[in-house]
């Protein structure tokens, strides 16, 4: 009797998605008896293909873990959903140095895509935009990407060969915390027991990771992603900004997010602007809107005063005086163009 090949085939797809499957579920996808599919486990298993079978309760079969499945079976939208994301991973920056794997696996699955799905993924790759570009090409060795995940999840210790922004290399050790992607670069987060300070370096200027001998203990309760954005607030840039904000923390930072600006505790009201008057806001808000102390690091300051613009909120610059002459010519083209008719 010829074996049914298509339905043998979606029992391993089925088993390929991960998990224990009940000999119920599986003869209700497969429209077959609990007895038919112990025979198609048994075709599988005389393909060599290592199928469990699980007792008890809620037992059933499942696929031996660590198997590498040949051949890989996707369907049309896992097929899509495989390429769309190596592409949006390109453009976003999100993929590691070994741009070729990417590149050759994506090719590889468009090689066998019906022409009628190459057609629906040229369709909406030619629709797909970006708000952004990522900041140039900035992905880590997939080597270094591995053994510093690996030393987050073992709270283990890595020595690192590390080259700044200025170019100059360092030997370092590091507890690290989290892997961060921010704007298209990936960032490790974590403690230099050198200096007993926190750091946080771009995997991309790392030459070189090992894990080294012992543990150590990470801080309660750490985000890795705010560690960075407060670091990336607080990096050394040409601008040394200080500005007085009133309003709401939130309010502040729907415009000044963490990676860019500081914000510190409220400062006493008799520190604001004499001449401003600010009004409690319309709609309800848990927190009060008072004067807040806010630094930005930036390398240019032709973006501040729009932003500040947009805020809608009284503030005050502090310094530097060259933000306040912008301000007060930015503001001076907004009245002049509402005056054109």
């Amino acid at each position: 009797m010829a074996r049914p090949t298509g339905r043998v085939l979606t029992l391993l797809e089925l088993l390929q998605s991960g998990g224990i499957r009940t000999v119920a579920e599986l003869a209700d996808r497969l429209g077959v008896d609990g007895r038919t599919v112990r025979r198609y486990v048994d075709h599988l298993i005389d393909l060599d293909v290592p199928v469990e079978s699980v007792r008890g309760r809620y037992g059933g079969y499942r696929l031996a873990p660590g198997y590498r499945l040949p051949p890989l079976m996707l369907n049309d939208d896992e097929a899509l959903a495989v390429l769309l994301g190596l592409a949006v991973g390109r453009r976003a920056g999100v993929l590691t140095a070994v741009g070729t794997a990417s590149e050759t696996a994506a090719a590889k699955i468009r090689r066998v895509l019906p022409e009628r799905l190459a057609r629906r993924l040229d369709a909406v790759l030619a629709a797909l935009a970006f708000t952004a570009p990522p900041r140039g090409t900035a992905a880590p060795e997939t080597g270094v990407l591995l053994t510093v995940a690996d030393a987050v999840r073992g709270h283990r210790p890595v020595s690192i060969s590390y080259t700044d922004r200025d170019g100059r290399r360092s030997e370092r050790t590091l507890h690290p915390y989290g892997i961060v992607t921010h704007a298209g670069r990936w960032y490790v987060t974590g403690s230099d027991p050198a200096i007993g300070e926190d750091r946080n370096f771009r995997l991309d200027r790392i030459a070189d990771a090992r894990a080294l001998p012992g543990s150590f203990e990470p801080p309660a309760g750490i985000d890795p992603a705010e560690r960075l954005l407060a670091g990336l607030a607080g990096a050394a840039y040409r601008y040394e900004v200080t500005l007085r904000i009133h309003g709401t923390v939130e309010q502040i930072r729907a415009r000044l997010p963490a990676a860019v600006a500081r914000v510190a505790e409220p400062v006493p009201a008799e520190g604001a602007d004499p001449t401003a008057s600010p009004t409690a806001s319309p709609t309800a808000d848990p927190q009060p809107e008072q004067w807040h102390r806010v630094e930005v690091r930036a390398e240019r300051l032709d973006w501040l005063p729009p932003v500040l613009a947009s805020l809608d909120r009284p503030f005050v610059v502090e310094r530097p005086e060259e933000l306040r002459d912008l301000v007060i010519a930015f503001a001076d083209r907004l009245a002049a163009s509402a005056r054109r008719t």
